[in-house]
């Protein structure tokens, strides 16, 4: 996303909702029932703002047998200062981060 262009409302309510807690991993059921917005519009979203660096994705393996592995989602450093332009308290969230360590696939 370009400095100069603001993120549409729909994006800043994702940003808004990853960067409450945004050492934390968030799956995009989770997102959806948070913002509001229904799966379609969400998963774009979410698939822009990875493919930007703003977030990072991974998949986790269903504890399940049967059920298909989920995606996750977290604000990456560019993700969280791109979501303090549409929420200042992100900002103050940024400083308060202890980055956990990345889950290891099959590991969960």
């Amino acid at each position: 996303m370009s400095p100069s262009r603001r993120p549409s409302a729909q994006t800043a309510a994702v940003l808004r909702a990853l960067a409450v807690r945004p050492a934390d991993w968030w799956y995009g059921y989770d997102l959806s029932r948070e913002t509001g917005l229904a799966a379609g519009s969400l998963y774009l979203i979410l698939m822009r703002l990875s493919g930007r660096r703003q977030l990072e994705a991974q998949w986790e393996p269903s504890e399940h047998p049967g059920r298909p592995a989920r995606h996750m989602y977290r604000l990456t450093a560019p993700g969280l200062a791109l979501a303090a332009t549409v929420w200042p308290a992100a900002s103050r969230a940024a400083t308060l981060v202890r980055p956990q360590p990345r889950p290891q696939a099959g590991g969960i």
